[in-house]
């Protein structure tokens, strides 16, 4: 069986000299669920924006068994379904049910395909309803809510998301922590939200200056206190 990510001594420097990625490297099985922090600057954002071939590093990348290559990112983004850390640049239409139907119309699906899709999306994200509804209207939680059903109407095997939970208020939090323990998708989620993690995420990789420190089980890496402060990590509760 392909593993679902594999990242072999990923190494990327921005065309300013700034090395964000110094030889990076991680697997991560089907059905898994993993959280990715790390200080600000540690270039969680960087690698996420690697695994559907937004950005493109020096190393190796496999998604779903197929390299991330110029010839393969269709396919590629047609698994990885990667949801932004601000729902405004993922959202773009007039209406909610636009935005949702944008991608499986951009894969040539027949109109009926494409309405069931969009009712599967926002059902998942309990936004049925929101339709008609205009998406720059809608408060912080429901724009990341409808971000995700935007990426979930793709039918992805992956999920990678970029600071979910920042900038909403508590319900919405909690509302949208519900929603990622029920997904089945195989998750990779980049956040500063270290209760998140203990609730959600067996395993956490723990990236610092371009580097992975760490990658093991969640419970053993929140209990280390003194490894938490060295990497900036902050493990009390963000309220």
């Amino acid at each position: 069986m392909h593993h679902t990510i594999e990242v072999e001594d990923l190494h990327f420097s921005y065309p300013d000299g700034k090395v964000a990625l110094r030889g990076v490297g991680f697997v991560i099985r089907p059905g898994e669920k993993a959280a990715l922090v790390g200080p600000n600057g540690a270039g969680k954002s960087t690698l996420i924006l690697h695994l559907n071939g937004i950005l493109e590093g020096e190393g190796e990348i496999k998604v779903c068994g197929v390299p991330i290559t110029k010839e393969n990112l269709g396919q590629v983004r047609a698994s990885v379904g990667l949801v932004f850390q601000d729902p405004d640049d993922q959202l773009f239409s007039p209406t909610v049910f636009e935005d949702v139907a944008f991608g499986p119309l951009y894969m040539g699906l027949a109109e009926e395909e494409v309405h069931q899709r969009v009712k599967n999306a926002l059902s998942a994200v309990g936004m049925l309803g929101y339709e008609e509804r205009i998406s720059h209207h809608l408060s912080g939680g429901e724009k990341k809510q409808i971000a995700i059903a935007t990426v979930l109407a793709m039918e992805p095997e992956i999920l990678v998301l970029d600071e979910p939970t920042a900038g909403l208020d508590p319900r919405s939090r909690r509302r949208l922590i519900n929603l990622l323990s029920q997904l089945p998708q195989t998750m990779l989620v980049s956040t500063h939200d270290i209760p998140m993690v203990a609730e959600l995420f067996r395993r956490t990789i723990v990236i610092d200056e371009g580097k992975i420190t760490r990658d093991s089980d969640t419970k053993g890496i929140l209990a280390d206190k003194e490894f938490l402060e060295v990497h900036g990590l902050e493990a009390a509760s963000p309220w």
